[in-house]
């Protein structure tokens, strides 16, 4: 495996790790080394401490651990799911503050709804994240 790992499914899926969690300048590299230790990155930003990268790190591979999240199916449709961001979530009251749940969500056609999510999740990622759109990738 790379040095730097981004994913945490084989985290999950093995039997335990242990985590270090330096602060400001972070490990001293002969620990790294001697240790043969895994650094693993949860995004390109600067901390003051690796703790709250840790409790990330953990929240996203408890949450893989079958049972964790009550079905399968829960994991079945996530952010970055088919490299886009998430369509926008809407729960209730119908309307909140003058802002309407979008009727094609109300209207009870499937079709139709799957097709909003993927426009509107292709709108959020050009919007947000151009960078996950590669040259290849489907837009339609």
């Amino acid at each position: 495996m790379p040095a730097r790992e981004t994913s945490s499914s084989w985290l999950a899926g093995g039997p335990g790790v242990i985590l270090l969690a330096g602060r400001f300048e972070g490990i001293d590299e002969r620990v790294i080394e001697g240790r043969g230790l895994r650094e693993v990155s949860i995004g390109d930003y600067v901390l003051s401490g690796g703790e709250l990268a840790a409790m990330v790190l953990i929240d996203a591979c408890v949450r893989l651990l079958p049972g964790v999240l009550g079905t399968a199916e829960s994991l079945a449709h996530e952010s970055f799911e088919n490299g886009l961001l998430e369509y926008p979530q809407y729960t209730r009251p119908r309307t909140w503050e003058g802002r309407d749940i979008p009727d094609v969500l109300l209207s009870g056609d499937h079709g139709a709804i799957d097709a909003w999510r993927r426009a509107e999740a292709q709108r959020i990622t050009r919007q947000r994240r151009p960078d996950l759109l590669g040259p290849d990738h489907d837009t339609d």
